[in-house]
C-alpha cells in the first residue's frame, strides 16, 4: 500500500521538474538576451582572432546582441580552453578553438579538464592547412630537392615553433620521421617573432598556418615549398601539395571550431550554429575569409555533430604520434 506522503513528495518532484524544463525554455526561447563572448586564446592581429572577429561581426547583426571577442593568451590556449569549460553553461560564454587547443594540447599538456567531455561542440568554421615555408634565399626551389638537401645536411637547418609541444613542433616531427631528415627546432614565444625572424633570414624554415605566411609568400619575403592538404589550397593555387611533391599521406590543418560548456541547452547550441552557417553562407564573409587564406567547410559539416566526429579522428590520428615521439610542452 502506497503512503500518501509518498504520492506528494512524487507529485512535488514531478511539478518541480516541469517548472524547471518551463523555465529552461522560456530562458532558451530569450537567448540571447545579453552580449556574448567568444573567447580566441590567442594575441590580437594572429590568424585566429582576425578569423573571430569576421564571424563576430556577421553573428552579431543575426543574434541581435554583440558578440564581442576577448584575447587572452598563455600556456597556448589551455589556460583559457579551461576557463570556458568551467564557465556557466548558458550559451554565453564560447571559444574559438582549433587543432591545437582541441587536439594537440590533449596530449603535450597535463590538463585539468577533458577537451571532448568538457565542451558543446556548436560548428566547424573554417580549415587552414600548414604549409613549409622557408627564407626566400635558401636554394633548394621545390620539396623534393629540399628533402634532398635536409638529407644531405643533417642537423644544419633551422625550423622555427612557436613554442615547444606546439603545432609546428608536432608536425615537424611528423615530417622528419616520414621523410628520413633532421633539423633543429628552434622555439620562439610566438608565430609573429618567429615569422619575422623567418623573413630576416635568422632561421631557415617553419611549419605554419597558411592565413600565418600568405601576405608574406604573396610578397616574394618566404618561399612555400609545400602545402600539407589533399588538394592544393585556393588562396594559392601555385603551391603543390606534399602528395604531389612526392610525400603522400602528410596531411595537417589547424582547423578552427566553434564550443561552448558542456551542459549548454541544445535549443542554444541549434541557435549559435544557425548564426555560423548564417555567416558563413555570406559572399562578402567567405571573400574576407578566402582573402587570409582561411577556408569555409562545405554546408553538411557545418553542424556540431560533424564538429564533434571530426575532432575525435584527429585526436586518433595524431595522440598516437605525439605519445610516440615523447613531445611535451614546456
Amino acid at each position: 500500500m502506497t503512503r500518501p506522503g509518498h504520492n506528494l513528495k512524487q507529485l512535488i518532484a514531478v511539478a518541480l521538474t516541469v517548472l524547471l524544463a518551463m523555465v529552461a525554455s522560456a530562458w532558451a526561447e530569450s537567448y540571447p538576451s545579453r552580449p556574448i563572448t567568444m573567447v580566441v586564446p590567442f594575441p590580437a592581429g594572429g590568424p585566429t582572432d582576425t578569423l573571430g572577429r569576421i564571424l563576430a561581426e556577421r553573428m552579431t547583426a543575426m543574434l541581435g546582441q554583440s558578440v564581442i571577442i576577448e584575447n587572452p593568451t598563455g600556456a597556448a590556449g589551455t589556460l583559457e580552453t579551461g576557463r570556458v569549460a568551467r564557465s556557466a553553461p548558458d550559451g554565453y560564454t564560447t571559444i574559438l578553438g582549433h587543432w591545437q587547443t582541441h587536439v594537440i594540447n590533449g596530449a603535450t599538456y597535463a590538463l585539468s579538464f577533458d577537451l571532448v567531455k568538457d565542451f558543446e561542440p556548436i560548428s566547424l568554421v573554417a580549415d587552414n592547412p600548414v604549409w613549409f615555408v622557408a627564407k626566400a634565399a635558401l636554394p633548394p626551389k621545390d620539396l623534393a630537392e629540399l628533402i634532398a638537401w635536409l638529407k644531405a645536411n643533417p642537423g644544419r637547418a633551422t625550423v622555427g615553433i612557436g613554442g615547444v609541444g606546439g603545432g609546428a613542433d608536432v608536425v615537424g616531427t611528423y615530417f622528419q620521421k616520414n621523410t628520413g631528415t633532421r633539423f633543429q627546432f628552434v622555439p620562439y614565444r610566438g608565430a609573429a617573432p618567429m615569422i619575422q625572424d623567418l623573413i630576416a633570414g635568422q632561421i631557415d624554415l617553419t611549419f605554419t598556418q597558411v592565413a600565418s605566411a600568405l601576405a608574406y609568400v604573396r610578397a616574394g619575403q618566404l618561399k612555400p615549398y609545400g602545402v600539407m592538404a589533399k588538394a592544393r589550397w585556393p588562396a594559392a593555387p601555385e603551391v603543390p601539395t606534399f602528395d604531389e611533391a612526392g610525400v603522400p599521406g602528410l596531411h595537417a590543418s589547424f582547423w578552427h571550431g566553434l564550443w561552448a560548456p558542456k551542459g549548454t541547452p541544445k535549443s542554444i547550441i541549434a541557435k549559435l550554429n544557425a548564426a555560423v552557417v548564417e555567416a558563413l553562407a555570406d559572399p562578402a564573409v567567405r571573400r574576407r575569409l578566402a582573402d587570409v587564406g582561411q577556408g569555409t567547410w562545405p554546408r553538411e559539416q557545418q553542424t556540431p555533430e560533424a564538429l564533434s566526429a571530426y575532432q575525435k579522428a584527429e585526436i586518433e590520428k595524431w595522440w598516437p604520434i605525439v605519445k610516440a615521439a615523447n613531445i611535451k610542452a614546456e
